[in-house]
């Protein structure tokens, strides 16, 4: 389990964790599950498209994600949230579905997009895992006071000048960059998982804004750890474990709140 050609599946898992435990922090209390969900499958059709071009995967992830982004903030103006991703989530699985029909040798990629390769990540994988993972944080650090002003209090952040419209642009570009940089080690569905599952049990516990982010990292951290442990250990898909984790930790989350409350 901690062999040398292991050691880039840890570094690449633990960082794809980390940031996806930051900037689910936001997805959780902006109330944005959904596009946290949306974003991801809509970006792994750009690497179908990438491979037809014969270009690397993942300059048609962040093409598509990008695209997905445009999409949502576009039609949110004119609609609901909820519907614009929506329609945005379908019409780029449609693009997705026409470039995949084009070709026969994608099958074995488009499974790991869903649910990730974490256990054959190799070096060449890792550099841009370790860039997009930095530019990722990078961006919430400086957008973390007008971004968390946004989310808790739109009317009090449109007050002291915070554009609601900007910062959900920026975040949806945020969470479509940690979501592509993420889809060749954990994949489409599991990023999700790792937002929304460790975000929700720091929620939970806390109220405290860095508290809780910190606390979300960590989760979601251990969450891949344990994952990628008892994958190797018992030969099950390690998007089961990533799952089933996140959900027990928000379960364990939600029960000591309660706990907690009744003893008051």
């Amino acid at each position: 389990m901690f062999d040398d050609f292991m050691i880039n599946t840890w570094i690449a898992a633990t960082l794809v964790a980390s940031v996806a435990g930051v900037i689910g922090f936001f997805v959780v209390i902006r109330g944005a599950s959904f596009a946290a969900h949306a974003l991801p499958l809509s970006a792994f059709p750009g690497a179908a498209a990438a491979n037809l071009l014969g270009i690397n995967p993942l300059i048609g992830l962040l093409a598509f994600s990008g695209l997905g982004v445009l999409g949502i903030s576009q039609l949110a103006r004119r609609g609901p949230r909820d519907v614009a991703t929506a329609l945005s989530l379908v019409m780029l699985l449609g693009l997705g579905a026409l470039f995949l029909s084009r070709t026969t040798e994608y099958f074995q990629a488009v499974y790991a997009l869903l649910f990730g390769e974490v256990l054959g990540v190799g070096s060449a994988d890792l550099e841009p895992v370790v860039a997009l993972s930095a530019v990722s944080v990078a961006l919430i650090a400086v957008l973390f006071r007008p971004l968390l002003l946004n989310s808790v209090s739109p009317e009090l952040g449109q007050a002291r000048g915070v554009s609601a419209r900007v910062m959900e642009v920026m975040f949806l570009a945020v969470v479509a960059l940690a979501t592509a940089t993420a889809l060749p080690v954990v994949g489409a569905l599991l990023v999700f998982s790792l937002m929304v599952g460790p975000a929700s049990a720091a929620r939970t516990l806390t109220d405290q804004p860095l508290t809780a982010i910190l606390l979300s990292a960590a989760l979601s951290v251990v969450t891949v750890w344990m994952s990628i442990a008892l994958s190797f250990a018992f030969d099950w898909p390690i998007g089961f474990f990533v799952g089933g984790l996140s959900a027990c930790a928000y379960a364990s989350g939600r029960t000591w709140t309660r706990a907690k409350r009744s003893r008051y």
